[in-house]
């Protein structure tokens, strides 16, 4: 609706400056920038998330938000002008990524709240509804950050600015943390044949039931998927490319025919039922119901016994190195020797990871280090000391530092200048 309703009023309305006073008052409209609109519904949802997200009580914090609102209704402003220099300039973000970045914000939302009935008493309508119109405002953002990426990914900083940037700024500079150069193995627990089996004999009970219109496959996806980014959306995984999707799973999907439902198709995410809504060309509209099979106390044991007979077998980094890239379960980091690159283990997604570092010495590889993805063999290369500032000991992080400064202050330069190139009109 909201798109309909913008279409209209930029189709009905020319914008030239023989009518701007007419343009203003125009109800629902917060500002014009160009040929793009500042709706008061926009601002009015955006600052409703932001309410929810502080916490804040509506009776008492007025003045926060009132504040809060003319920062979100400048901001939508400065996203519309970077928004129409993007769309000059042909910038395009996939509705694949829209959809995704969307479904995020909603799970994080929901586990926010304590629930879908809870987020959408927080936000005063149904789900569905804000998540149709929310996803146009979505799509504008992703628009603008990767058009402002653009913008700022040439500048750079040469030695001369980095100690000019360190010379003003020692003393805002914050201490710096202690640094760690870090490898690790990662050994995921796999379910047995038992509990694999018992999954497969699931999926196929219920494509039959689907099959035989007992339950709709969108109904079961939300009832018993297990992937978090679909299954509220009946296990729709949008229009997406070839490639996209993970190769097991593309090739079932692909040669399926509209309506059809796979068997029991295997990845490394666990077992998936599929069934392909539509085929154009090198894209697909899918959906799936994904479930992994659980796994036991045997199944723990064995892998903790396999990975401690690895790491009896590792005596240098070398043999580290070699281990993670035969045997290593973690995809992103087992071509590299499963480096970790310089990290601060206290603030680190994986926390058991801060936890232990102390125990560990310097080159000597680490006892098996359990977490929510499986065990983890860990070896530290190399310590960065943090504490105050220190030009010499940091100069990475100061150069990086004062990189960002540059590339803020170039932004806000150039959206200065963009708005004297844009027509902006704001409803008083």
């Amino acid at each position: 609706m909201k798109k309909f309703f913008i279409f209209l009023t930029s189709g009905l309305i020319s914008i030239n400056s023989q009518n701007k006073t007419h343009l203003q008052d125009i109800d629902g409209i917060a500002a014009i920038v160009d040929n793009n609109l500042v709706l008061l519904s926009d601002i009015n949802q955006s600052l409703a998330m932001a309410v929810f997200q502080n916490n804040w009580d509506p009776s008492k914090d007025i003045e926060k938000i009132n504040n809060l609102k003319s920062q979100i209704t400048q901001n939508f402003i400065d996203r519309k002008v970077i928004l129409s220099k993007a769309l000059l300039d042909s910038i395009i973000v996939e509705d694949k990524e829209v959809d995704r970045a969307l479904e995020q914000q909603m799970i994080n939302m929901i586990s926010q709240a304590g629930g879908e009935e809870q987020a959408e008493k927080a936000l005063g309508q149904p789900l569905r509804v804000f998540k149709r119109e929310y996803w146009y405002d979505v799509k504008d953002m992703l628009i603008t950050q990767k058009y402002q990426q653009q913008l700022i990914s040439k500048v750079r900083v040469n030695n001369k600015e980095v100690r000019s940037f360190f010379k003003s700024n020692k003393d805002k500079i914050e201490n710096f943390p202690n640094l760690m150069k870090i490898r690790h193995i990662l050994f995921k627990i796999k379910p047995g044949e038992t509990q694999t089996n018992k999954t497969l004999s699931f999926l196929k009970n219920l494509k039959k039931e689907i099959e035989d219109n007992k339950i709709s496959f969108s109904e079961a996806a939300i009832t018993y998927s297990q992937d978090p980014g679909s299954k509220n959306s009946g296990g729709s995984l949008g229009l997406v490319k070839r490639g996209d999707l993970v190769r097991d799973f593309e090739a079932v999907a692909f040669n399926l025919k509209i309506g059809d439902i796979s068997e029991p198709v295997e990845t490394g995410f666990g077992f998936h039922i599929i069934q392909t809504d539509e085929i154009r060309g090198d894209k697909i509209k899918v959906k799936h119901i994904l479930m992994t099979p659980p796994t036991t106390d045997d199944d723990e044991i064995s892998t903790y016994n396999n990975i401690k007979s690895l790491m009896d077998s590792i005596k240098t980094v070398d043999d580290f190195i070699l281990k993670a890239k035969k045997y290593s379960m973690d995809d992103p980091t087992k071509k590299t020797g499963g480096n970790l690159g310089w990290i601060d283990p206290n603030i680190y997604p994986i926390k058991e990871f801060g936890l232990v570092v102390d125990k560990i010495n310097l080159n000597e590889c680490s006892l098996p280090i359990k977490t929510d993805l499986g065990y983890h063999l860990l070896w530290i290369e190399s310590i960065k000391k943090g504490g105050d500032p220190n030009i010499n000991i940091h100069w990475t992080e100061i150069e990086k530092l004062a990189l960002n400064n540059k590339k803020e202050k170039f932004f806000k330069d150039w959206l200065i200048k963009a708005k004297d190139d844009v027509y902006i009109s704001i409803k008083k």
